[in-house]
């Protein structure tokens, strides 16, 4: 059967079918991301691994991003998925062998990190730029809210099934989950033909010119600049409390496996919520001002996080449940401004810039806080870090230019379409049959 066009009316079960595989790669994905990072808990007691080990994690997305935004334009998006999802599945069977024959190492753990984020790097804005082609316009802001409830219910069950299964099975049976999931992700995007934007009717230019043209893209946005800037601050604040939440656990709170799963469930269960509430309210008619106020109560709670003593560990699941809340707020509102203020055919490009330009200050906060949390001891980082994200956002609100990001964006947006002319899509979206 050939494929048939992608109508508006028919979007709701083959972006779910899609979504649905994703949901299944997601909670595999953090079931053995919550087991490497305990086995490196327990194997070196160290700080500064857990943060080599982020490192090696996010280093491919920023270092790659700019170049894959200008492919993913050029590209099939669901080839890119596919191929994406089939690297992580294949780096995470052979750590699996590894294991088997017993001669893993640290540096082994680091490799396939970050071979697998090289995967994700390529995966997540080809997903995030697919999404406005599959989704409504109105939806976007509830779609957002879906895609961060996801993550919290992958934040939930990945924990507690890490947790159990290193109690039951070996290191290896885990890391086999994931290759599984993978290959359910992968089915959905063998059926279903994701619509393909197509620019201007004009010669294809260089990819160095369509880097450079999502770049002045960017810089032309002075309220978006502002963002990358603000976010790239929080960037180097609080991946370092991530990587240090096992350290936290072990070292201050004196606990176990289960303790952080806990947290990493409360977490969870607070992306639900904070989701949930995203999807249904939708937030504040200027999407820019709901991130601002979820950037300062995100502070509140790695601030109360810092200061719980270690006999209240429930004040640490009640913080970290916080810190979750605001999480979905804060992502779900900055990426529903971008996906309603961009043009499709430059998303990809936009999205992958963005993305290594935020990340790019977390490898330096991670090589900072590694060697002093093991001198002051971890939540001496969640306290820093969660005083200056209030300070953060609440200058932000101050700021002419971010508070009016969503004008500035429709206007840069009018502008360009009416230089290109219209644009269309290509009759390359529907389902897929023999």
């Amino acid at each position: 059967m050939s494929a048939r066009a992608w109508k508006p009316e028919s979007w709701k079960p083959l972006f779910f079918t899609i979504w649905g595989g994703q949901v299944f790669s997601l909670l595999g994905s953090r079931i053995v991301q919550f087991a490497l990072v305990w086995w490196l808990t327990q194997t070196t007691g160290s700080g500064t691994v857990l943060a080599m080990a982020t490192m090696a994690a996010i280093i491919p997305g920023v270092v790659l991003g700019p170049f894959i935004g200008p492919l993913i334009d050029r590209w099939n998006r669901r080839t890119i998925m596919l191929v994406a999802d089939s690297l992580i599945a294949l780096a995470t069977a052979f750590l699996a062998v590894l294991f088997v024959l017993g001669v893993v190492e640290i540096w082994h753990v680091y490799v396939i990190m970050f071979a697998r984020s090289i995967g994700g790097a390529f995966h997540w804005p080809s997903m995030q730029a697919s999404t406005t082609l599959m989704v409504p316009q109105q939806h976007y802001s509830r779609i957002a809210g879906l895609n961060q409830s996801l993550q919290g219910i992958a934040s939930i069950i990945g924990p507690a099934l890490g947790a159990l299964l290193l109690e039951l099975v070996p290191m290896q049976a885990v890391l086999a989950v994931d290759v599984v999931t993978a290959a359910i992700a992968v089915i959905p995007l063998l059926l279903i033909a994701i619509p393909q934007p197509t620019s201007v009717v004009r010669a294809r230019p260089s990819f160095v010119r369509e880097m450079a043209e999502g770049f002045r893209f960017l810089v032309s946005w002075p309220g978006l600049l502002g963002v990358v800037i603000l976010v790239a601050l929080l960037n180097f604040l609080f991946a370092p409390a991530g990587a240090l939440m096992p350290l936290l656990v072990t070292n201050h709170f004196g606990g176990g496996a289960f303790h952080l799963a806990g947290l990493q469930m409360a977490m969870g269960i607070g992306i639900i919520g904070g989701g949930i509430l995203l999807t249904v309210w939708g937030g504040f008619r200027r999407r820019i001002a709901t991130a601002l106020f979820g950037i300062v109560f995100l502070g509140g709670g790695a601030v109360l996080l810092g200061l719980t003593p270690p006999t209240l560990f429930a004040l640490a699941i009640f913080a970290t449940l916080l810190c979750g809340i605001m999480q979905p707020i804060v992502n779900g509102s900055f990426m529903a401004v971008l996906q309603a203020s961009t043009p499709p055919d430059l998303q990809g490009r936009l999205f992958s810039l963005i993305g290594s330009a935020t990340g790019a200050m977390m490898p330096l906060g991670l090589a900072i806080a590694g060697p002093l949390s093991d001198r002051f001891g971890a939540n001496t980082w969640f306290l820093v870090g969660g005083i200056a994200a209030i300070l953060l956002g609440g200058v932000a609100f101050f700021i002419p230019a971010i508070m009016t990001l969503e004008e500035q964006g429709a206007e840069l947006t009018a502008a360009r379409e009416s230089e290109n002319g219209a644009r269309r899509v290509e009759p390359a979206a529907g389902v897929v049959g023999k």
